[in-house]
């Protein structure tokens, strides 16, 4: 064996190698590893071997059961022995080797100076870790080579940290918002293998469970793009073995122990070297001069060189001097080019002018369309959403954008969707001030709004199709494959809804702030947030809304706006709250004489009322429904009339006629084939009789609606369901079953999103474990539901915080819900 007869791995790796008559290419090539990998390993350099490359190699180089055991001992540098394991070579660790490193630039400059900086920080010297955490901090302007530089050291660094590297962008310097620093955990603690639902929402806990997976492993963590040192202070390991690299703008001098390496320019030579791995050093033997000039009207920063050495490198027949000269035109350029930050514009600027001046007819269009590309705010552009924007047709559109894409000053990020480096967006808003009328920035911005409030109302017909919202749209449903149909129109808004929203706010702090397109694009939203259940951005679209409908004279857009802006106060158990908007809602109808915006205010009145035990005027209030309903000849706003009624009948114990309604409404739903209506209407009925103590009834109208859920494929529906279950077996005294419906509700709710309603489960869950007497888990539970609804649900997060304070004292627990429970 391998230990036995003094072969190393190098040695083994070489034979085995040599009998399969392979490269070290083709070796790499067929094992799915590097070139490097495999030279490394054979020269006996690399101390410790991820399992998963020898496991690869195991099976390209088609050892048998006694060699494949051989060289995984000695790979792990165990002894081995006659009965050693027959190592798996179709499986996993315990634990995954994240490798998420970019890939490093094959024509890499200069930086010998801070490469090596780097390295006698990080590198591991003869397999001995150090003693402290490794942190390396670079910083310098944007464009200046940062990420390039970061990327280069991380490779080299291979061999130092076996158990993987980590990388994130953490957009501290947009385009978009930052990511969080709970939402970095999250993702660097999935890449770890944490399951997600483990993943504390606490940043402090957060925090120490990365670094609790940190510890005992050597892993290179590479932050990219910080705001500046509070960002990534919870990201970095706590223990010596792992290390940091960190990149940002800012100053990151508040890291402690950390060694600030600042990038400046690339000197004259580094620059034109690096122009020559662009374009060849052929052309630049032959322009030496023109390349010593264009290096120099780059600034010397490495994105203007790449940018402009890409424009040469896709039109080999350019002399260098061409560039050099369409420089020298531009005096604005010229004057600035004293700073790197001005190089960076006036590089940015010579592929504007290249556009501009082409022949092509595509080109001056894309050179037109770059300022007002650049204006709105979001972090992605998608295809059709900049059609509106340039008011062009969709081909056209896309055609531009890929031009952009061609030329290095957009970034296609996924099929449709692009996205501009946030020095080149800045660059074309300066152009949109110097080019752009204010009239024709606004008159953009107004075409995106009309498009979205067009897809709104496209997904509110899916949604609601019978809605008398509807007959306010003052603009047509927008007609896209996208919008299909319901399924694919929910998922459309959930990839978009952060650019709707951005461009939203971007609209309402414009000259567009008193446009009756802002009220529109809030009550469009609605098939979209009910739907989702997305009350908080429901609430921030909604906020003035009401009142900017009031000042156009748009009364039923206004009434409808405040009888909605009430929802998101009654889903957050804030009832008190929620009856005076919809009291004040009626009145808003009444003035208006709307029969149907009267009837679904009164039912939603009742059941608001009901909660607060108001029944004597909840009940005036569901008759009053029901009869403006049947006036109006509504079949939909009658079922919920009905639905409504049937509440409050069980409130005061006449069951007859509570299931009389009950049964009315669910028959008017299935008359107009509503299957979501159908649903809607048993889940309410359900839930009224376990609040009445019914438990066999309570059963029949819940399975019902878990079945139509089932048929609807409706994760939202089917998490209601199983909420309801698991509080109808709970009150029964039945908890094993209580907690299996609690958990599978909790999945059907994260798989919707729907963190409020995943909150309330947890909530669910721990009380029904403290009946059970199971008080770790309770509290671990209800601690889990405190950080879903903190600021999101405060009556549910109070519930939660006394929960946890009962139990920790060892206070009694008997299992009790309200009405809020649902």
């Amino acid at each position: 064996m391998g230990q036995l007869t003094g072969e190393s791995l190098s040695d083994l790796l070489r034979k085995y190698r040599g009998r399969a008559g392979l490269t070290q290419a083709a070796l790499a090539a067929k094992a799915g590893l590097s070139d490097q990998a495999i030279s490394v390993l054979e020269r006996g350099t690399r101390r410790r071997p991820r399992i998963d490359t020898i496991r690869a190699l195991i099976k390209v180089l088609r050892l048998d059961k006694a060699e494949a055991a051989e060289f995984l001992a000695v790979a792990r540098g165990k002894s081995q022995t006659a009965e050693a394991e027959e190592p798996d070579v179709s499986g996993s660790d315990a634990l995954p080797m994240p490798w998420q490193l970019p890939p490093a630039v094959s024509d890499f400059t200069g930086r010998t100076a801070q490469i090596e900086a780097i390295l006698d920080v990080l590198r591991v010297q003869d397999g001995v870790p150090s003693t402290t955490v490794g942190l390396v901090a670079v910083t310098g302007m944007g464009g200046i080579g940062k990420t390039t530089l970061a990327v280069q050291a991380a490779h080299k660094l291979v061999d130092s940290y076996p158990d993987g590297h980590l990388y994130l962008n953490l957009r501290g310097y947009g385009p978009g918002k930052p990511v969080s620093t709970t939402d970095a955990l999250r993702q660097l603690l999935r890449s770890l293998g944490t399951e997600p639902q483990l993943i504390p929402d606490e940043v402090e806990e957060a925090a120490g469970l990365l670094r609790s997976q940190l510890a005992g492993r050597r892993v290179l963590l590479f932050l990219d793009n910080a705001a500046d040192a509070a960002h990534v202070m919870p990201l970095l390991p706590g223990n010596p073995g792992s290390a940091a690299i960190i990149t940002s703008r800012g100053s990151l001098t508040p890291l402690p122990g950390a060694r600030q390496v600042r990038l400046d320019a690339l000197s004259q030579s580094e620059s034109v070297e690096l122009l020559s791995g662009v374009i060849g050093q052929s052309r630049i033997a032959a322009e030496p001069a023109a390349a010593d000039a264009l290096a120099s009207f780059t600034g010397r920063l490495p994105l203007a060189v790449r940018l402009i050495g890409g424009r040469l490198a896709a039109r080999p027949s350019w002399p260098i001097q061409h560039l050099v000269e369409l420089l020298e035109d531009e005096d604005r350029r010229l004057d600035t080019l004293g700073s790197d930050e001005t190089g960076v514009r006036a590089n940015i600027a010579s592929s504007v002018d290249f556009l501009q001046n082409s022949d092509r007819a595509l080109d001056r269009e894309a050179a037109r369309a770059l300022p007002l590309l650049s204006i709105p705010d979001g972090p992605d552009l998608l295809t059709v959403v900049a059609a509106q924007l340039l008011d062009l047709p969709v081909r056209r559109a896309n055609a531009i954008l890929e031009r952009l894409a061609d030329l290095n000053l957009m970034e296609s990020v996924a099929p449709e969707r692009y996205r501009f480096h946030d020095l080149i967006r800045a660059y074309g808003r300066e152009l949109a001030d110097e080019t752009l009328t204010v009239s024709d920035d606004h008159a953009g911005l107004e075409r995106l709004l009309r498009f979205y409030i067009g897809c709104a109302w496209q997904c509110h017909l899916l949604t609601h199709p019978t809605s008398p919202r509807m007959a306010l749209a003052s603009v047509p449903p927008v007609r896209i494959s996208a919008l299909a149909d319901r399924t694919s129109a929910l998922a459309w808004f959930d990839a978009e809804q952060r650019n709707l929203m951005d461009r939203f706010m971007q609209a309402a702090s414009s000259a567009l702030a008193g446009s009756p397109m802002l009220p529109e694009v809030a009550l469009a939203m609605f098939g979209y947030h009910e739907s989702r259940r997305r009350w908080m951005e429901m609430e921030e679209m909604a906020r003035g809304a009401v009142e900017l409908a009031t000042k156009l004279d748009l009364p039923l857009t206004a009434a409808w706006l405040q009888h909605d802006r009430a929802i998101p106060t009654v889903e957050n158990g804030r009832l008190e709250s929620a009856a005076p908007i919809l009291s004040k809602a009626l009145t808003m109808f009444q003035d208006a004489d709307d029969l149907t915006g009267q009837s679904r205010c009164c039912s939603s009145l009742t059941y608001v009322l009901s909660g607060l035990d108001r029944v004597e005027e909840a009940l005036e209030l569901g008759k009053q429904s029901l009869e403006l309903s049947q006036k109006v000849g509504d079949v939909i706003l009658e079922g919920v009339a009905h639905t409504a009624l049937g509440v409050l009948y069980n409130r005061v114990g006449d069951y007859e006629q509570a299931d009389s309604n009950f049964d009315r409404g669910i028959q008017l739903a299935q008359q107009i084939g509503s299957s979501r209506s159908e649903q809607k209407r048993n889940a309410n009925a359900a839930f009224s009789h376990l609040l009445a103590g019914r438990w066999a009834d309570a059963e029949r109208y819940n399975l019902e609606a878990q079945r139509i859920s089932d048929e609807l494929a409706d994760d939202v529906c089917r998490t209601e369901s199983m909420q309801t279950r698991a509080l109808l077996f709970a009150a029964q005294g039945k908890y094993a079953i209580a907690i299996e419906s609690a958990e599978a509700g909790i999945h059907f709710a994260r798989r919707s999103a729907d963190n409020i309603r995943e909150g309330r489960l947890y909530l669910e869950l721990a009380r029904i474990q403290a009946a059970a007497d199971d008080r770790t888990a309770a509290i671990l539970n209800a601690t889990q539901a405190v950080s879903k609804l903190t600021r999101v649900s405060p009556i549910h997060e109070k519930y939660a915080r006394d929960l946890v304070d009962q139990l920790r004292r060892g206070d009694p627990y008997t299992y009790a819900f309200t009405h809020h429970a649902i």
